[in-house]
């Protein structure tokens, strides 16, 4: 089979009720998965050789919650990355057992293991990331850029109103940053980012075009949740934050037309032939019963997407449910 061929057989959803999608396709010829699950009490990781095989790929258990402490509720939205010869898990886990109760206490952890597959081996707790501040933390990400590796993540500045801006800050080992040199790049400031909740979460990075795109998530998870961007010069300083220009409108979208409602917390991936590919969850209904937070159907999605002349992204609008990748 051929990988175009292989390509054209993607229909989506992907992977259904999972949640806060990632993907990461490996030197090794492998496209990693994992996601948030419902029951919002483990970390799946799951692998196959093609996009379409992740599908029906085994997801293996890579780390469950505390029975209390710290991990012991609401796992959400991790990410799997491979650094200095190693594979780390990225997370959010809050301390509280009652999910209601402990619905804004995360703090952000990272998972460690050592084997060549990381559907194998053990993974070790490094602990939690320690910021700036004790605050309600999440969506941490990594990127290296010219020989320095940064994390790009959600947090409450206690001084700030609102739910969550993003914070950057260079890396001393995957699981430390330098606080001192953290800055903010993005706060909530217009009608689209304020709908629900004042939120700026789920970055992924994008490098092309000789400049460094940061995608983002904004407002409340219902069919309100959509996505924005900012980016910044490859060139310039990426930890000032007057380096970082913003879209003054959302780049994806609710299209009812299609029956996607909230797309969003996306990563971005390529087909087995190279084409770049956005991965984004989003339900197929408007209307939610009870906190949108716990309704299970943010599917993971896949699609193909374009660029704009001008050298930025262009992701289109989220495709109805059966539609090809191509």
């Amino acid at each position: 089979m051929s990988n175009i061929s292989a390509a054209r057989e993607i229909s989506n959803p992907l992977i259904e009720q999972r949640a806060d999608p990632w993907i990461y396709r490996h030197s090794d010829g492998f496209y990693y998965f994992t996601g948030s699950v419902p029951e919002y009490d483990r970390i799946e990781v799951r692998r196959s050789e093609t996009l379409a095989g992740l599908t029906d790929a085994e997801p293996v258990v890579a780390w469950r919650k505390h029975e209390s402490g710290k991990m012991s509720a609401n796992i959400w939205a991790p990410e799997i990355h491979y650094v200095d010869g190693k594979w780390y898990i990225y997370f959010a886990a809050a301390w509280t057992a009652e999910t209601n109760e402990g619905l804004f206490d995360h703090r952000m952890f990272v998972l460690e293991n050592e084997s060549a597959n990381p559907l194998e081996g053990q993974w070790v707790e490094k602990g939690q990331i320690v910021t700036k501040w004790e605050s309600f933390a999440l969506d941490a990400t990594s990127f290296e850029h010219e020989g320095t590796r940064y994390l790009v993540w959600a947090q409450k500045d206690p001084s700030i109103k609102g739910n969550s801006n993003l914070y950057i800050a260079p890396m001393i080992n995957p699981w430390t940053i330098d606080i001192n040199r953290q800055v903010m790049i993005t706060t909530p400031e217009y009608e689209w980012e304020k709908i629900g909740f004042l939120v700026n979460e789920g970055a992924a990075v994008l490098k092309r075009n000789g400049k460094i795109f940061i995608t983002y998530s904004a407002s409340a998870t219902d069919y309100n949740y959509c996505m924005g961007i900012i980016w910044a010069a490859e060139t310039s300083d990426l930890l000032d934050p007057t380096s970082w220009i913003k879209s003054e409108v959302p780049v994806f979208t609710t299209n009812e037309a299609n029956s996607q409602y909230g797309p969003g917390h996306n990563s971005f991936t390529v087909t087995e032939d190279g084409r770049d590919v956005i991965v984004f969850h989003a339900r197929s209904y408007k209307e939610i019963v009870g906190d949108p937070l716990y309704d299970p159907n943010r599917h993971a999605r896949v699609q193909l997407f374009g660029w704009n002349p001008d050298g930025t992204p262009n992701f289109g609008e989220p495709l109805p449910d059966g539609k090809n990748l191509i």
